[in-house]
C-alpha cells in the first residue's frame, strides 16, 4: 500500500490538466471571489477522484489476464499518460494549440455544463491511472480521495492564479506533471526488476 506521500504525488501529476483549465477559467476576464473558485475546484476534483475508480474497476475485471504482467502495464500507461502530457505541453508552447481541456475553458463565458465537461475532459488520464492501481492492488478508495482533494486544491489555485499569470504556467505545470508520471512508473517498474 503507498503511503499518503505517494498518493499525494500521483494526485499532483493528475491535477495538472485540470489546473491548466482551471488558469484559464481565471484569466477569462470575469472578476471571481474564493468561493466561485473553490466551487470549480470541487468539480475538477470530484471528477478526477471518479475517473480512477472507473478504471481500476475495469482493471479488476481484467486482472486474471493482466497480472503476470501487471508492473509493465502500470509503467506503459503511466509512461503513455506522462509523455502525452509532455506532448500536449511541447504542443502549446509551439502555438499550435492549448491542450484542447484549456481551450475549452478559454472560450467566452463556460457555464456549469461546460465546466462539467472541461473536468470530465481532463480527468480521462486519470482512468489510465486508475488501472494501474488495480494492476498493482493498490486500495482505490485511499487513492480517489487523496487524488480528488489534491486536484480540488490545485484547480481552485489554477483559478486564483489565472487571474494574474493567465495562460503562461499552463504549459510548465503540464510537462512537471508528465515527467512526475513517468517517474513513478520507472519507480514501479525498477522495483519489479529488482525482485
Amino acid at each position: 500500500m503507498p503511503g499518503l506521500l505517494t498518493l499525494g504525488g500521483l494526485g499532483l501529476s493528475l491535477s495538472v490538466d485540470a489546473f491548466a483549465a482551471a488558469i484559464c477559467k481565471g484569466a477569462d476576464g470575469e472578476r471571481r471571489h474564493l468561493g466561485q473558485a473553490l466551487k470549480i475546484g470541487v468539480v475538477f476534483g470530484l471528477a478526477e477522484a471518479i475517473s480512477p475508480a472507473i478504471g481500476w474497476l475495469i482493471g479488476k475485471a481484467a486482472a486474471s489476464w493482466i497480472q503476470p504482467v501487471g508492473d509493465w502495464v502500470a509503467f506503459g500507461l503511466l509512461v503513455i499518460v506522462g509523455g502525452h502530457m509532455l506532448w500536449e505541453a511541447w504542443r502549446g508552447s509551439h502555438g499550435d494549440a492549448l491542450p484542447v481541456e484549456a481551450e475549452v475553458v478559454a472560450r467566452k463565458q463556460a457555464g456549469t455544463i461546460r465546466l462539467m465537461l472541461t473536468a470530465v475532459a481532463t480527468s480521462i488520464d486519470a482512468m489510465a491511472v486508475g488501472i494501474s492501481l488495480a494492476v498493482l492492488d493498490i486500495g482505490i478508495v485511499s487513492a480517489c480521495i487523496v487524488i480528488g482533494l489534491v486536484t480540488t486544491v490545485i484547480a481552485t489555485i489554477g483559478v486564483i492564479v489565472g487571474r494574474r499569470a493567465g495562460e503562461k504556467l499552463g504549459p510548465g505545470a503540464e510537462v512537471l506533471g508528465g515527467l512526475a508520471l513517468i517517474t513513478i512508473g520507472v519507480v514501479i517498474l525498477a522495483q519489479h526488476l529488482m525482485r
